[in-house]
């Protein structure tokens, strides 16, 4: 039974919707994956795509050698999309587990999809030409292609990266592509030699054989590249809506890792906790009502419930909720901050730190902000004068602020810059710095709105607390600094519209890290 040309049109349409669906989740993909690997979203966003696009208009350009037996390199390219876009996430992981130069893997590609997508487009406009008069077929093949984008946008953003995660998303974007290309192909096969529809017969359930055995093998073929880049065991891994979760096991210590950062171990955290909640805590007189900004592993608020009768109201908000559940359910978590979370003073959000603080009519006497490291742009926007600013708006006046500086020594432009950044928001400051032995020598930088000195620290009490490292011999200690470094004459503070911090950071010497 001949097929009509309106339905091989048709068909061809679909083909173009679900190349637009599964190209640009291609590109969010390896954008979220370049992110985590190199760092820096925005960055990687804006690389990812340019590329893209680049290579989308030189396939364009490539799909003019190409005179005949165009539904075949049509269904050709769409055959190697469905394989590529599978199978991304899997390389990119494998690789990055071996090799320093993941990115070499990522933007190949990213390059290697925009060319066949270019091709695609060009090939399909070309075979709908006898279908339809060149004013709607141009504009039905663009259309359908973008409207692709837009339903793979949201899937991406509200499906495919919060449930599916970046594991199996590729491969359901593979599986839709090549269940359509099929369509495609058994719909339009009049328009191919028998000899060629034999190949493609052949490669169609090799392509599918293979995309249902990666689909079947990904968790464990992610969770080998990803093994291979920590030195420790991996016994969680969970992709959020936000960031990278995994937790490794040595002995009997776990460390949590977001975005491959190590963000403590329980090995030595209290080396980190203790001096950040306690100097920040016993320079303050009334602290009923505590913040924290980050946290949610919950060993700040473990530290601040030893203030029984002082504190009556602790409130955390962090932006990933998975993050505050497994503080609060994860036996490593809840064990190890001692079901913190779960105490009725705690009250738990999940929101950006930058927008509570900017809708919230609180005040407090306490705010700790303990956020990761301003690696990037997006981060570095909760280190910016801004930020500070809001902090000390909502800081009663007595009120003492601290938040978690980096290293002075691995990224001392940066240590300084948040310094000078608090200073410029009104803040009095403080720096102190500890050894943190699985993390080196770290820094937190206390912020007064009245003068403050480290001579104030020789007054804080600690008696009543139980401690396992601080003394009030080492809280005194670890407020004296030597020399920089390195020259931070001219370091510039750090504003959203002027994001200096994130740079000074990325020019630190980790390489010695």
């Amino acid at each position: 039974m001949s097929i009509s040309n309106k339905k091989k049109s048709l068909v061809l349409k679909i083909a173009l919707f679900a190349t637009g669906f599964s190209g640009i989740v291609a590109e969010y993909v390896l954008s979220t994956l370049a992110s985590y690997f190199i760092g820096n979203a925005i960055l990687q966003f804006t690389l990812i795509v340019s590329i893209m696009l680049f290579s989308m208009g030189l396939g364009s350009r490539i799909s003019k050698a190409f005179n005949s037996k165009i539904v075949f390199y049509f269904v050709i390219s769409e055959l190697l999309l469905s394989l590529l876009v599978s199978f991304s996430a899997i390389a990119s992981y494998i690789v990055y587990g071996y090799s320093n130069n993941s990115w070499i893997i990522i933007y190949l590609l990213s390059i290697a999809i925009g060319l066949l997508i270019g091709l695609e487009i060009p090939f399909a406009t070309r075979i709908n030409n006898e279908y339809e008069e060149l004013r709607l077929n141009i504009s039905n093949i663009l259309e359908k292609d973008y409207y692709g984008s837009l339903i793979g946008g949201l899937f991406f953003a509200f499906i495919g990266l919060p449930y599916l995660g970046l594991t199996y998303t590729p491969f359901v974007l593979g599986l839709v592509n090549l269940v359509v290309s099929f369509w495609l192909f058994y719909t339009l096969k009049d328009h191919i030699s028998k000899k060629l529809q034999r190949v493609l017969w052949i490669s169609y359930v090799g392509v599918f054989a293979i995309v249902l055995t990666g689909l079947v093998y990904a968790k464990p073929l992610v969770m080998f590249g990803e093994q291979a880049k920590y030195k420790d065991k991996i016994v969680f891994s969970e992709q959020t809506k936000y960031q990278k979760i995994v937790i490794t096991k040595w002995s009997d210590w776990y460390s949590l890792y977001i975005n491959g950062n190590q963000q403590l171990s329980t090995f030595d955290e209290y080396l980190y906790h203790e001096p950040m909640v306690h100097s920040a805590l016993g320079l303050t007189e009334s602290k009923k009502n505590v913040l924290i900004l980050g946290g949610g592993d919950g060993c700040i608020a473990r530290e601040l419930l030893q203030y029984d009768d002082a504190i009556t109201k602790i409130t955390l908000v962090d932006l990933d909720n998975r993050m505050i559940t497994i503080g609060k359910t994860h036996p490593i978590f809840s064990s190890i901050n001692n079901d913190a979370l779960n105490n009725t003073k705690v009250t738990t959000i999940s929101d950006d730190a930058f927008t509570f603080l900017e809708q919230t009519q609180e005040k407090y006497d306490v705010i700790l902000v303990d956020l990761p490291d301003p690696n990037s742009v997006d981060l570095n926007k909760l280190y910016t004068k801004e930020f500070y600013t809001l902090c000390y708006n909502h800081l009663n006046k007595e009120g003492t602020f601290i938040t978690q500086s980096g290293s002075p020594y691995y990224a001392t432009k940066a240590f300084y810059c948040i310094d000078k950044t608090l200073k410029k928001s009104g803040f009095y400051t403080l720096p102190i710095h500890n050894q943190v032995l699985t993390l080196g020598e770290w820094s937190w930088i206390i912020g007064k709105k009245s003068p403050v000195d480290k001579e104030d620290l020789k007054d804080i009490d600690l008696r009543d607390l139980t401690l396992k490292w601080l003394t009030n011999e080492s809280l005194y200690s670890i407020s004296s600094f030597g020399k920089p470094l390195v020259d931070t004459t001219g370091i510039k503070i750090n504003t959203i519209f002027e994001p200096t911090l994130y740079i000074y950071y990325k020019q630190g010497n980790w390489d010695l890290y």
